[in-house]
């Protein structure tokens, strides 16, 4: 399908995107996935690049502490969306962000383009994967990686890129001290 002349969003679920990549799997007490770290940045560029994203949405919880790096993602060139984060039972910072992608998509921005990148591996979106099919506008799915994937998505095959597979071209790398990237 050509997408150059299309208007294209990407609508993407920090958390899922974030814990996608970056989480250990581990199965019968074996490592079965290494987890990595996302440059946001690359990514920005590689959603622009492969998708031809014009706008690219990003939710997540909110946390006063991190605005140096929501003013990072905002200079990449992301939209921000942010909910309002709570504590669970365990004292963890909770951010569900799903009922705000899925009200952007259906709803605040769906006249605004032809087509949508979800990324996130997430199954409660598999509603809104419908819905965007059923009226044409669903783009792809970019899940973070395959034991990250939902049973739910088995239907959208045909929409689904498994990001871990373009881990050398957009893992996060720390410069040496001659201005370098390092390994």
């Amino acid at each position: 399908m050509k997408t150059k002349n299309l208007i294209i969003y990407a609508f993407i679920d920090g958390q899922n995107l974030n814990l996608g990549t970056s989480k250990n799997t581990v199965k019968n007490e074996k490592l079965i996935y290494k987890g990595w770290k996302l440059d946001f940045k690359k990514f920005r560029i590689y959603l622009k690049n492969k998708f031809h994203v014009e706008k690219a949405f990003l939710f997540i919880g909110y946390l006063k502490q991190n605005e140096l790096l929501y003013k990072s993602l905002k200079s990449y060139g992301y939209i921000l969306v942010f909910k309002q984060t709570v504590k669970d039972n365990q004292g963890k910072t909770k951010g569900n962000v799903d009922a705000e992608l899925v009200l952007h998509t259906s709803a605040i921005e769906y006249k605004n383009y032809d087509k949508a990148v979800i990324v996130s591996g997430d199954g409660d979106f598999s509603c809104l994967h419908k819905f965007l099919e059923k009226n044409g506008k669903l783009l792809s799915i970019v899940i973070p990686n395959r034991y990250s994937e939902s049973s739910l998505l088995k239907d959208f095959q045909e929409y689904k890129i498994i990001l871990n597979r373009e881990k050398s071209k957009l893992e996060f790398k720390l410069k040496n001290k001659n201005g370098g990237r390092s390994s």
